[in-house]
């Protein structure tokens, strides 16, 4: 729901009822992660889109008849239709579990009070009931990061603090994601499954080396979505007018800087100073760090040598093995531009357990399961 939460705090603003669309589970190939939603308020305005348009139509009109019927939240299984290709389905091969329900502001100020948290920027996980107690089913709480249940409840004890726990962790990850929880002894007898839609702050991309290659890349990190940090020790190239992309830029010494600021699981380190005096201090540090990505810029004898004189300074093998270096795919890379692009689509493919291979080589389904 978080796709279309601008127009939701609006609706909600208005006190204006509308149903919710929510693709609460993907099998196989499909556009749309688990999370995306669709609203249809009273009037018929529709926003959001969760398949790319091959079954808007059906998810349309069943949002209409649960709007106007005004009862429980229904459920509804999108697939490919091998009779007619033409009919409701996904061409692509995949199929979608989607739970529509009705929301009426009034009725749920808890809801509207989520999507201030998330329109306003601050790290927010919505936790939303898709399978468990009947009565549960569509029930939201809201979880501000790293604090105790802020908006909403579902049984207002145990299943509370369980879902909590789960949806906590997933906004440390940053990633949402269905869980389940209960019927293992832990004080709630019947297992629920919750979709945990989260709102998490920027990744970080760190880029060390002020050069030509570190301006394209915070260009194409900012387009990702990245929050960039250029950091070089030479005053005179670490300017903002240089790196107009970037959210800011640093003058240090990489490794303290490293050192000071704040790294999480999504972080991509990107070292592109190619000095060793710059690198090898950084590069230990970095490489102990529980970060996303570490990747280093240079030619393959550069990497042998760096690797020597890491070794000298006691980084031990299996730290080794999480540098990327030469940094990025092997795409021919050559300007500035295509070697930002070779970069990312490293990142990419690392942070989400692809294999770099052209699809029309690969098999299998184009869209993985998040890793866990």
């Amino acid at each position: 729901m978080l796709n279309i939460a601008d127009t939701l705090h609006r609706w909600c603003g208005e006190a204006r009822p509308f149903a919710l669309a929510t693709v609460v589970d993907v099998t196989g190939s499909a556009p749309l992660p688990v999370g995306t939603s669709v609203a249809v308020d009273e009037s018929g305005n529709a926003v959001g889109s969760i398949s790319g348009g091959c079954v808007e139509g059906a998810v349309y009109d069943l949002c209409r008849q649960v709007l106007s019927d005004r009862g429980a939240p229904r459920r509804a299984l999108f697939g490919y239709s091998d009779d007619d290709a033409f009919a409701v389905g996904l061409t692509c091969g995949g199929e979608l579990d989607v739970l529509v329900q009705r929301i009426d502001p009034a009725l749920q100020p808890h809801l509207a009070a989520a999507l201030t948290d998330v329109v306003q920027g601050r790290p927010t996980a919505v936790a939303q009931m898709v399978a468990g107690p009947r009565d549960l089913i569509g029930s939201t709480l809201t979880v501000l990061s790293g604090d105790s249940v802020t908006h909403g409840a579902l049984d207002g004890g145990p299943a509370d603090k369980l879902v909590a726990e789960e949806a906590r962790s997933l906004l440390r990850a940053g990633r949402t994601t269905r869980a389940t929880v209960g019927g293992n002894g832990d004080g709630c007898p019947e297992p629920m499954t919750v979709l945990v839609h989260v709102h998490a702050s920027r990744p970080r991309m760190l880029i060390f080396g002020a050069v030509d290659f570190a301006a394209a890349l915070s260009q194409a990190g900012a387009f990702l979505g990245y929050r960039v940090t250029v950091c070089d020790a030479r005053p005179v190239f670490a300017t903002s007018a240089r790196f107009p992309h970037a959210d800011e830029v640093v003058v240090d010494w990489p490794h303290r800087y490293l050192e000071r600021t704040e790294v999480d699981a999504r972080t991509a380190v990107c070292v592109l100073t190619h000095d060793a005096k710059f690198d090898i201090p950084l590069l230990r540090l970095a490489l102990d760090l529980p970060v996303g990505y570490v990747g280093a810029l240079g030619s393959r004898r550069t990497h042998r040598e760096r690797l020597r004189l890491l070794r000298e300074a006691d980084v031990a093998g299996d730290r080794l093995t999480r540098l990327r270096s030469p940094i990025g795919l092997d795409l021919g890379a050559r300007t500035p531009e295509e070697t930002a692009v070779s970069i990312t689509a490293e990142i990419i493919a690392h942070t989400h357990r692809g294999t770099g291979l052209p699809l029309s080589r690969a098999t299998g389904p184009i869209h993985r399961p998040l890793p866990h």
